[in-house]
Formats: structure tokens, C-alpha cells, sequence
């Protein structure tokens, strides 16, 4: 049976996007890795988990000569992913790669992404762990947010194993996770910052930003916090800039 397709606006009108009408749906978190990835003109970027291809969409539409290949286990949404380069005028720099992140280096090599070829690495992993939390009972939405023990660990070896030297990771998570990313980014990984996202003012930070560097010895850095509404729940005008204006994040600083 066909799936049903909705198209939607994001980045406030830049892009169309076609995506499933159930099950994972693109939000926040997609915009927000774009915002953060410090790619420049000329680098190769790869998004691990694009789904649909929000994030690497959203990047390509922010950074002029910058080239994507976005990397998604469904077929289905890696063919989405493909149409909706192709209807935003984006084919010419963006591929979609049906393909699971923990295939072997030779299937990643076939599709032309060889180790040490990537500049910049972006990643949504899913990171819910089916034993803590309950899985949404749609396929898509479980694939998209469930991972088995160990999911973490493996993006990030095919993180390390794509990226050139000094180059960087940029990835999103539950806020209430951040010791399990420290952890779990040595020794591949160092010059990490942090960016907290908040719900609202004076409120628990609900995800983070994390950038790595390859190699890198530097210490870690906290930046001060994004926040999404004010108390009347209204978006703030720095959420407003990211979201729909398509500005780029501190960290898109490098």
C-alpha cells in the first residue's frame, strides 16, 4: 500500500519537504543540527539518519557549495529524501543513499563515502533505548526513536571512521543524556561544546547540541543555552532567526 505523503513548509517557506503523514515528522531537532554544523563551501557533509533529509536540506540551503549525502535506512524515506532535493533545486549537491549506518565500510566505500573522506559528520540518532522507554507502537516513529543498547556507540565509530582528521561531528540528544555522549565520544573525539536547548525560561534544558572534533585535545565548552519560547510559550526572536529565518547556531562557528 502506498504511503501517504504530506508537503510541508519549513525554514519558513525556504524549503518544501514531502514526508510521511504518520509516524516520524519533521521538527525542531532537524533545523536545529543544520543551524549547528559548521560546514563551509567546498566540504562534504554527510547526515547519518536523514529520514526525509531535513537537516542536510536546511545545511545545503544555508551554505552555498557545501555538498550532502544523506544516509537513511528506509527506502522509502531515502526516496523522499532524493525528491525533495530534486524539488527545492538542490540535486545538484545533495545524495540520498539508501543505507544502514551499521553496514559494513565496504557498502559506505560502494556509495562513495570512503574512511577519512568527510568533512563534517551530522547526526539525530535514535535515542531512546526501547528498555527505558515505552516504543511507539508505529514502525516509523520506533525506527526513527528507539535504538538498541550500543546504537550510540556504533554512529560514532562510523562518525570517526568518515571523518578527515580535525574534522567534526555535530550531533543532537536528550539533554538527560549528555554524560552518555561525553563518554562515549573518547577517544575518537575531543573539543567538544555543548549547547543546551530549553523549552522556556528558567526551565531544564530538553536537548543538546554536541560538537566533537576528530582528534582533537581541546577541553569542553558549555555556551550559554537556546530558548525555543518565552513563558507565554511564544518563539523567541533567536528561536524565530534559527527556525525560520535560517541562521546558523554559535557553533556553526567552528
Amino acid at each position: 500500500m502506498p504511503v501517504e505523503v504530506t508537503e510541508d513548509a519549513v525554514l519558513g517557506g525556504r524549503l518544501r519537504l514531502r514526508q510521511p503523514a504518520r509516524g516520524h515528522r519533521v521538527g525542531h531537532d532537524a533545523i536545529l543540527l543544520a543551524a549547528a554544523c559548521p560546514a563551509r563551501a567546498g566540504e562534504r557533509v554527510v547526515d547519518l539518519g536523514a529520514g526525509v533529509g531535513a537537516a542536510g536540506l536546511a545545511l545545503v540551503a544555508r551554505v552555498d557549495g557545501v555538498r550532502v549525502t544523506l544516509v537513511e535506512i528506509d527506502p522509502d524515506l531515502a526516496a523522499l529524501a532524493k525528491q525533495n532535493a530534486e524539488c527545492n533545486g538542490l540535486a545538484a549537491r545533495v545524495t540520498a543513499v539508501p543505507l544502514d549506518v551499521a553496514a559494513p565500510a565496504r557498502a559506505f566505500a560502494a556509495a562513495g563515502l570512503g574512511p577519512e573522506s568527510i568533512a563534517r559528520v551530522l547526526m539525530n540518532p535514535p535515542f531512546n533505548d526501547p528498555r527505558r522507554h515505552r516504543p511507539s507502537p508505529e514502525a516509523g516513529r520506533r525506527l526513527a526513536h528507539a535504538g538498541p543498547n550500543g546504537t550510540l556507540a556504533l554512529w560514532l565509530k562510523v562518525a570517526a571512521r568518515l571523518l578527515r582528521p580535525r574534522g567534526t561531528l555535530t550531533l543532537i540528544w536528550r539533554a538527560e543524556g549528555l554524560a552518555d555522549i561525553l563518554g562515549a565520544l573518547v577517544p575518537a573525539f575531543g573539543g567538544v561544546a555543548v549547547l543546551p536547548i530549553h523549552g522556556k525560561p528558567a526551565e531544564a534544558a530538553i536537548r543538546v547540541l554536541v560538537q566533537a572534533t576528530k582528534g582533537s585535545r581541546a577541553p569542553l565548552a558549555m555556551l550559554p543555552g537556546l530558548i525555543l519560547n518565552d513563558q507565554a510559550g511564544r518563539p523567541t526572536p533567536e528561536a524565530e532567526a534559527i527556525l525560520r529565518g535560517g541562521a546558523a547556531l554559535p557553533l556553526a562557528k567552528g
